[in-house]
């Protein structure tokens, strides 16, 4: 039985880094197994994120979900045995393994070669070598994979990638968290791709994640949006939806036709 509830019996501790980061006294500070491995432990219980790698001592760059987000997001997608899955955004590859264990053909895309092979070597640990662990820009897919059933993202986008259309087959779906691009909490945007190369949904609970890797933005931009937010009323975020074709995307409030952004 797995020790969060909603995934599946995998151990998180195969794919935590030896050494991670941790915030203290306001600063980004690393936290090595070898030094301190109860507080490892801890982390690597404790249904929170954990910080796994960082740029130039301040910057964070990627991380391990909480499970409980995980778990949130995995069941969004209506995974059934036997699916194939384009997941975008390895990160260690904890995602991806409890993506295996319930059944599914897993192909997941890393920016960044490093964690990808650490992925990899988890995942060989973990029992699952089939993973199939790509190197690359997620934003362009995995064409020579394609189609999938269900594409999801573990980084955090303003604009849906057309290619993940592309390669969904019709009546797939695509989960994505979503930058505060309209709505302060980040929600989670869930798509159904149809027959007609396009991509329709709405938006769900929060879900805040760093922002993949070509779609950062400034800070300036959640101040905006709390502002675009408050004069439309504050709406839940439920009441937002998404369409997406081949010419961009929309963003509508209640009805097609009401775009905000």
């Amino acid at each position: 039985m797995s020790a969060f509830p909603g995934l599946p019996p995998v151990d998180r501790r195969l794919f935590i880094p030896e050494t991670v980061w941790v915030v203290r006294d306001g600063r980004l500070v690393t936290l090595a197994r070898a030094d301190e491995p109860e507080e490892w432990e801890r982390l690597v219980e404790a249904d929170e994120p954990i910080i796994t790698m960082v740029k130039d001592g301040a910057w964070p760059t990627s991380s391990s979900t909480g499970p409980s987000m995980m778990a949130q997001m995995i069941c969004a997608l209506r995974l059934e045995a036997g699916m194939r899955v384009l997941e975008i955004g390895t990160g260690t590859g904890y995602n991806a393994a409890c993506l295996a264990e319930l059944g599914a053909v897993v192909v997941t895309v890393e920016v960044d070669g490093e964690m990808a092979e650490h992925a990899r070597a988890a995942l060989r640990a973990a029992g699952r070598p089939g993973v199939v662990v790509i190197a690359g820009d997620g934003e362009a897919g995995a064409p020579s994979h394609a189609p999938f059933d269900r594409v999801i993202a573990t980084a955090a986008a303003h604009t849906v990638p057309y290619a993940w259309v592309e390669q969904t087959k019709p009546g797939g779906m695509i989960v994505v968290p979503w930058a505060a691009t309209f709505h302060p909490d980040g929600p989670l945007a869930v798509l159904t791709v149809g027959a007609d190369g396009t991509a329709e949904g709405r938006f769900t609970e929060p879900s805040w994640f760093m922002p993949l890797h070509g779609q950062r933005l400034p800070q300036t931009v959640l101040h905006e949006t709390r502002e675009r937010w408050h004069a439309a009323g504050e709406p839940e975020a439920s009441r937002y939806g998404i369409t997406v074709t081949p010419d961009g995307q929309s963003v509508w409030l209640d009805e097609p036709g009401t775009v905000v952004r």
